[in-house]
């Protein structure tokens, strides 16, 4: 397994998605932002970016896959659940 920059901050996204209280204020201003809305404004902006191919040849692609495994007693929270 590889964990890249960008996987890291993918999960820490939608974990603060999924948060609230102390915690989801101790994960914006760790990912130094001020809401989630926020934070999803950046991944709409950046993933384009990171996964746009300019070269003429084709070049690399790359892909990344990132998912979360919840025991089946555990309730998940409605926010948590409609976060693409």
């Amino acid at each position: 397994m590889v964990y890249s920059p960008l996987s890291i901050q993918v999960v820490l996204w939608l974990l603060t998605a999924g948060s609230k209280g102390p915690t989801k204020e101790q994960l914006l201003s760790f990912l130094k932002s001020k809401s989630v809305d926020e934070l999803n404004s950046l991944s709409s902006h950046l993933v384009p970016l990171i996964f746009a191919d300019g070269s003429t040849r084709g070049g690399p692609c790359l892909s990344f896959a990132n998912g979360l495994w919840v025991e089946e007693s555990v309730s998940i929270k409605p926010s948590f659940k409609k976060v693409q």
